[in-house]
């Protein structure tokens, strides 16, 4: 699968695409030109990566046990593939990374921040959702739905990752409330995690701010540059 990295330094962030897209396109639609003063600052090094949404969630000619399976296989390449590459990219074989999406984007940014902790430190998800269930999942439940349902997993989290979520990372929940946002999704995310003690921001931009590109490019420069990049 293809990988497109931006910049040559700074700290990493894994960049996922909306709904059934492809790596590019958020450079075809400019969130890349949104973030490129910290890259050329040398302060941001991007990895954006493909979505494999129209061969699980989004292809309705499969069973969901089949979707559910290939979003399991989707997960460890994350974790087994794409982090050891990005960590060799950036000489580091320790850094943890920061993930970040917007819509179908910001499942998988949460998704795969919520799974391993240990090695993202950080998560800016914008204009989101974070449970399948409504949507996808048609009732069936197995453990690739289940761990990978961030609403499911995150109610009994316990132990190591919980501790590292409430110590060292950095959670930021942003949406609009315009046209085509749901900012109840965004909601749900911020109210479980205060139950669980997890440290977060929550962010609700305006009835103005719609669900599209405009919005991303504003949120996700305005957030890098809180958490310090």
């Amino acid at each position: 699968m293809p990988i497109v990295t931006y910049g040559d330094s700074g700290r990493p962030l894994l960049l996922f695409p909306t709904a059934a897209a492809d790596y590019l396109e958020n450079e075809r639609f400019f969130l890349i030109k949104a973030v490129e003063p910290l890259i050329q600052a040398g302060r941001l090094r991007v990895f954006s990566i493909d979505s494999i949404n129209r061969y699980a969630w989004m292809d309705e000619t499969i069973p969901v046990q089949e979707q559910a399976r290939r979003q399991a296989f989707y997960a460890r390449y994350l974790e087994e593939e794409v982090v050891p590459y990005v960590r060799d990219a950036c000489r580091d074989a320790t850094a943890r990374l920061t993930t970040t999406g917007a819509s179908f984007g910001a499942y998988h940014a949460a998704n795969t921040f919520f799974r391993r902790p240990d090695v993202f430190r950080g998560l800016i998800a914008m204009s989101g959702f974070y449970d399948l269930a409504p949507s996808y999942l048609k009732g069936y439940s197995d453990d690739n739905v289940y761990y990978n349902n961030p609403l499911w997993y995150l109610r009994n989290l316990e132990g190591e990752s919980l501790e590292i979520l409430r110590t060292r990372c950095t959670i930021t929940i942003v949406t609009g409330q315009g046209a085509y946002e749901a900012p109840e999704e965004s909601r749900k995310l911020a109210e479980l995690l205060e139950t669980k003690g997890i440290p977060h921001t929550l962010d609700l931009w305006g009835v103005d701010v719609r669900h599209d590109w405009p919005s991303w490019r504003q949120m996700l420069p305005f957030h890098l540059e809180r958490m310090g990049f």
